[in-house]
C-alpha cells in the first residue's frame, strides 16, 4: 500500500513537472521563437498559422501600449463636440436627396426612449439650417462649424498615423483638400445606409408578393447589403486615412472584423435600449448623455482596434525579435544608425532611387519599429531628408542632406551625441568638472581619430 502511494506520489509529481515544462516552452514560444521563427524553415500551413497567431498578439499587445481606451475616449469628446455639426452636415445632404425623413426615422429606432432629447435635437438642427439658408450663419458661422468637424477628422487622422508608427501627418494643403471631400462623401453613404434599410424593412410585403420570381439568395443579399456599406466605409477609412500607403487586402480584412464587431455591438445596443426606461427613472431625459458617451466610447475602441490590426497585418513579417527592439542596447541602436546611414548614402553614390522606410526593413531584416525610430532621428539631425518614391509619390523616400563625400561616421556618430537639450541647472563646470571632462574625454578620442571612415564607402 504504501509503494502504490509513493509510486502515485512520483507520478503526480512528475505529470506536475511535464505540465511545468509545457507551460514553459509555451511562455518561451509566444514570447521569443514566435517573433524569432524564419518563414522559409516552416511549411506553409503553419507559416500562415504563425503570421495568424502573431497578428492577434502583436494587435492586442500594441493596443496595451498605446492605451486605445484613452484615445477612444479622447476622440469620444471631439465626437460629442462635433455631433451637431456632423449632423447637420448630413441633414443637409440628405435633405439634398428628399431624405431628411429618412434619416429622422433612423435616429428615433436607433435610440427608443430618447425620444424628447432627439426631438430636441432635430428641431435645433432644423433650426440651424433654416437659418443658415436665410444667411444667419454665414461666413463665421459656417466656418465654425465645419472647423469643428475639420479638428475631429485631424485627430482621427493623428491616431491613426501614431498606431501606424508615423512622426509626420498630411500637409495643411492635402488635410483641407481630403477632409472637405471625406465631409461631404460620408454622409452620402450614411444617407445610402440608412435608405437602404428603410427599403429593405417596409418592402418585406412586396417581396412576399414575388416570391415565386426573387431567388432567395437576393433576399438575403438586400439583408446584409447595410453590413456591406459600414465594412466598406471603414475599409476605405483604413485606407486612405493613415498618412502612408495600406494595402487594400489588408484593409479590407480590418474593415470587416471591425465592421462586424460595430453590427454586433450595434445590435446589443439597440436592444438594450429597453432598459432605458428603468434609466430614465433615476436619472429622466440626462440618460442620453451617459449611454451615447457609452457608445461612442465602445465604437471608437472597435475602430481603433480595426486600425492596430491593418497595421499588424501589414507589417508582420518584419516584426522579428521586436522584444529586442525595445530593450536594445546603445552601441547596437548606434551600429543600426550607422548601417541605415550607410545604406542610403550608397545608393545616393549609385545613382539608384532612393528607399523607403518599408524597403530598408524588408531587405535588410531591420526591425519596422527600430527602422522607423532610426529614420526620425536621422532627419532630425539633418543627416537624411525626404523626398517622393518613384514608385508612389505620396511615400516618402530618403537621401542625404548633403554632400556624401563628408559624410562620415566620425560626424553622424557626433550628431547623434550633440542631439537634444543639454541645457539643465546641473553644475557641469566647477561642481562636476571632473565628471564632464571625462566624458568629453572619451568622446574626443573618437572623435579626432585618424580614421575618417565615410559611410558611402563601408
Amino acid at each position: 500500500m504504501e509503494q502504490n502511494k509513493n509510486k502515485n506520489k512520483e507520478d503526480g509529481k512528475r505529470r506536475l513537472n511535464k505540465l511545468k515544462e509545457k507551460i514553459s516552452d509555451l511562455v518561451e514560444f509566444r514570447t521569443h521563437d514566435l517573433w524569432r521563427g524564419d518563414s522559409q524553415a516552416v511549411s506553409g500551413k503553419r507559416n500562415v498559422f504563425y503570421n495568424a497567431l502573431k497578428t492577434i498578439i502583436m494587435t492586442v499587445r500594441n493596443s496595451l501600449d498605446l492605451n486605445l481606451n484613452a484615445r477612444a475616449a479622447s476622440l469620444t469628446y471631439r465626437t460629442l463636440l462635433s455631433l451637431v455639426p456632423g449632423l447637420a452636415v448630413l441633414f443637409a445632404v440628405a435633405r439634398g436627396f428628399g431624405l431628411q425623413n429618412i434619416i429622422k426615422g433612423q435616429l428615433f429606432s436607433y435610440f427608443p426612449g430618447q425620444q424628447k432629447v432627439l426631438l430636441q435635437v432635430t428641431e435645433f438642427i432644423d433650426n440651424s439650417l433654416k437659418h443658415a439658408q436665410g444667411g444667419v450663419f454665414a461666413g463665421v458661422g459656417v466656418i465654425l462649424l465645419l472647423y469643428t468637424v475639420f479638428i475631429l477628422l485631424s485627430d482621427i487622422e493623428n491616431n491613426f498615423n501614431t498606431i501606424w508608427q508615423l512622426s509626420k501627418g498630411r500637409s495643411i494643403q492635402r488635410r483641407v483638400s481630403d477632409y472637405f471631400a471625406l465631409i461631404f462623401i460620408m454622409p452620402v453613404f450614411i444617407v445610402l445606409n440608412s435608405t437602404l434599410t428603410l427599403m429593405i424593412s417596409s418592402s418585406t410585403v412586396y417581396f412576399d408578393a414575388f416570391s415565386y420570381i426573387l431567388n432567395p439568395l437576393v433576399t438575403q443579399f438586400l439583408n446584409i447589403l447595410p453590413y456591406f456599406i459600414i465594412i466598406l466605409v471603414l475599409t476605405m477609412l483604413y485606407k486612405f486615412m493613415p498618412n502612408t500607403k495600406v494595402k487594400f487586402i489588408n484593409a479590407l480584412i480590418a474593415g470587416f472584423v471591425a465592421g462586424t464587431a460595430l453590427q454586433i455591438f450595434q445590435m446589443i445596443y439597440i436592444s438594450g435600449q429597453i432598459w432605458i426606461t428603468k434609466y430614465n427613472a433615476i436619472y429622466g431625459s440626462f440618460a442620453a448623455l451617459p449611454l451615447l458617451l457609452l457608445w461612442l466610447q465602445l465604437s471608437w475602441n472597435i475602430i481603433l482596434m480595426g486600425v492596430e490590426l491593418s497595421f499588424s497585418l501589414q507589417n508582420i513579417r518584419k516584426f522579428y525579435f521586436e522584444k529586442e527592439t525595445k530593450n536594445i542596447s546603445r552601441r547596437y541602436n548606434d551600429f543600426f544608425t550607422i548601417l541605415i546611414t550607410s545604406l542610403i548614402a550608397k545608393r545616393f553614390a549609385e545613382g539608384s532611387s532612393p528607399l523607403t522606410v518599408n524597403e530598408i526593413s524588408e531587405k535588410h531584416s531591420i526591425p519596422i519599429r527600430l527602422t522607423n525610430q532610426i529614420i526620425d532621428l536621422l532627419q532630425e539631425i539633418e543627416i537624411i531628408v525626404p523626398t517622393p518614391s518613384a514608385k508612389d509619390e505620396e511615400i516618402m523616400a530618403y537621401q542625404p542632406a548633403f554632400d556624401i563625400n563628408q559624410l562620415s561616421v566620425k560626424l553622424l556618430m557626433k550628431k547623434v551625441d550633440c542631439f537634444g537639450s543639454e541645457n539643465f541647472k546641473i553644475d557641469k563646470d566647477v561642481e562636476y568638472s571632473s565628471h564632464w571632462n571625462a566624458l568629453m574625454l572619451s568622446r574626443e578620442s573618437f572623435y579626432n581619430t585618424e580614421n575618417n571612415q565615410l559611410l558611402k564607402d563601408l
